[in-house]
């Protein structure tokens, strides 16, 4: 856990000097507190507010100590009432085992002015791997040092009220899981968790609210979790659209423009005004405060493609880079400073970069999106991974941006174009492999299946080398090829981006010893098992292959005594 920040201990002091304040009454919900799960609170808070939602005017914190003796700050959120009787959550997720000791704060206008009794709770250990952190260009890591490597799609959205209904989370997050996936992206936005919309858009499942955060979004959001946390997916969630800063697209319903109540005139001060910045720290509070407890939470993501809120389609600048980098790095300090979890935080353009943004250390994981260049994957993550010294990922990827075209005309490229951009991502300095947009084309193309296989050789990377990865040169000619080494063994990736068929002899670089080679077939899921191969410190040849038109074949080399 991170220690509390010298305010926070200040702050923490002072409470020791006050008289004559009642003490708080806390419920403890949760009766057996676990690692990693979700411990929740009830605080009873007897202070008058206007709106309990905004930390400035009155913020309820938890704050503990864990058993190695560090102090963490947890943030709190409204949960029902009225001004002078309202109760706030704790939502809290130990992440190690032991006894802790806490007391709950009420602050007003930044001095604290009641507080609980101090308290423990004992958290029994777990065997679950806790949060998902950075680790290093090819993996993230847990809590527990376990390496992993996020395998899915883009799940953008539960079916709007055009759309077939059968696409909503119930189906298509068990579709991933049962098929070898475990990570997805989805946005917040007016038709989907419509966390800050008091005016929703093309879906049926929510209504308008005049709330300060949705009740439906946020209700939805508690669910998809819980499903997420039973079905072992990992969720990126992205705050905010694009399309939410456009004027004539959503930008008229967004709850920062003055029209609708908010601080803003226009996009760009909503990057700008203070004002508008304090209020979105009041969505981030909320965000950690209802949902960091989830280790289902992969990483937080401020904004899907902010390029094409900040460009027009001819390149012309409309909100200045500088504003946008500044607003990301602010927001995603302030960020880490309440999130006692550590997540993720990223953020993610199309095919812009803004100015300075990339190099933000405040953003853990550079993000960029793809179409109709997926073969640009494999040199654009090492240029990104080279030049910022930072991971990098392909938060969405495809052969065709252009929804208003029809698929049909070109789903055989689709669904090749699908496969080779996670082979691509697997034998490529990425944590997370780029990720289709087009699920329910993919869906009824009936290609999820082939998480299956992809997820089948990441297993066994990950085993044989404990989260080590580097690349290694594989000659050939004509078929496109890449190598692995993962500890002790090899793996080597071949693909034919040509229609027609081909063969190549392939050769490779070896330990010296003997290997046992067994070629992989991606569609079956079988292994074949071929020669064994002695390496002396000189270039090896592994047996030639011949692979239709837009096909694809794996070589896994293991060191045997043979």
């Amino acid at each position: 856990m991170k220690k509390i920040n010298t305010t926070i201990n200040l702050l923490l002091v002072f409470a020791f000097w006050l008289t004559g304040c009642a003490s708080l009454e806390v419920k403890q919900i949760t009766e057996q507190p676990k690692q990693y799960d979700k411990t929740e609170f009830e605080i009873y808070v007897k202070e008058s507010f206007e709106n309990p939602y905004d930390a400035r005017e009155i913020a309820v914190n938890m704050v503990l100590e864990n058993p190695a003796g560090d102090s963490i700050l947890l943030p709190c959120y409204y949960e029902k009432g009225e001004s002078g009787s309202a109760v706030w959550k704790a939502r809290f997720a130990p992440r190690s085992a032991g006894t802790y000791t806490y007391q709950f704060l009420v602050e007003k206008a930044g001095k604290i002015v009641n507080k609980s009794e101090k308290n423990t709770i004992s958290a029994a250990a777990s065997s679950d791997d806790g949060f998902l952190h950075i680790n290093d260009f090819w993996t993230l890591k847990f809590d527990s040092g376990k390496p992993f490597r996020g395998i899915g799609e883009n799940v953008g959205w539960e079916s709007r009220s055009y759309e077939d209904p059968k696409y909503d989370y119930d189906y298509l997050l068990p579709t991933l899981a049962n098929n070898g996936a475990n990570f997805f992206r989805s946005w917040m936005a007016p038709n989907n968790f419509p966390l800050e919309w008091h005016k929703v858009v093309q879906t049926k499942r929510y209504s308008d609210s005049d709330e300060y955060f949705h009740p439906g979004g946020a209700q939805r959001l508690d669910e998809v979790l819980e499903l997420c946390d039973s079905l072992g997916l990992y969720i990126m969630i992205a705050f905010d659209s694009h399309n939410t800063l456009i004027p004539g697209r959503q930008w008229e319903i967004h709850n920062y423009n003055s029209a609708n109540g908010g601080p803003a005139d226009t996009p760009d001060e909503f990057f700008s005004l203070p004002e508008s910045r304090e209020r979105y720290k009041n969505r981030l509070r909320y965000l950690v405060a209802r949902w960091g407890y989830s280790t289902s939470v992969g990483a937080w993501e401020f904004f899907n493609e902010i390029d094409n809120a900040a460009f027009t389609k001819k390149d012309s600048i409309v909100i200045p880079h500088e504003v946008i980098t500044d607003w990301h790095q602010e927001m995603a300090a302030y960020l880490k400073s309440i999130d006692p979890y550590d997540h993720i935080v990223t953020t993610s353009v199309s095919h812009r970069e803004i100015e300075g943004m990339y190099a933000l250390d405040e953003l853990d994981l550079n993000q960029m999106h793809v179409y109709k260049r997926t073969k640009q994957i494999p040199e654009e993550i090492l240029m990104y991974v080279s030049e910022y010294n930072k991971p990098f990922s392909w938060g969405e990827f495809g052969y065709e941006w252009d929804w208003n075209l029809d698929f049909s005309e070109f789903e055989e490229e689709s669904d090749y174009d699908y496969k080779r951009g996670l082979w691509y991502g697997l034998f490529n300095p990425t944590p997370i492999l780029p990720m289709t947009w087009w699920w329910e084309f993919f869906d009824e193309r009936n290609m999820t299946p082939y998480f299956n296989s992809v997820r089948q050789i990441s297993d066994m990377m990950l085993d044989a080398g404990k989260g080590s990865f580097e690349r290694i040169d594989v000659e050939s000619e004509g078929l496109q090829s890449f190598g692995v080494k993962c500890g002790e063994t090899y793996f080597v990736c071949v693909l034919n981006n040509d229609y027609e068929q081909m063969n190549s002899a392939f050769r490779l670089q070896l330990d010296s010893g003997n290997y046992k080679v067994q070629v992989y077939d991606p569609d079956t899921r079988e292994f074949e098992s071929s020669n064994v191969l002695k390496a002396a410190n000189e270039p090896v040849s592994l047996p030639d292959l011949t692979l239709k038109g837009m096909d694809e074949m794996l070589f896994v080399l293991t060191p045997t005594t043979e």
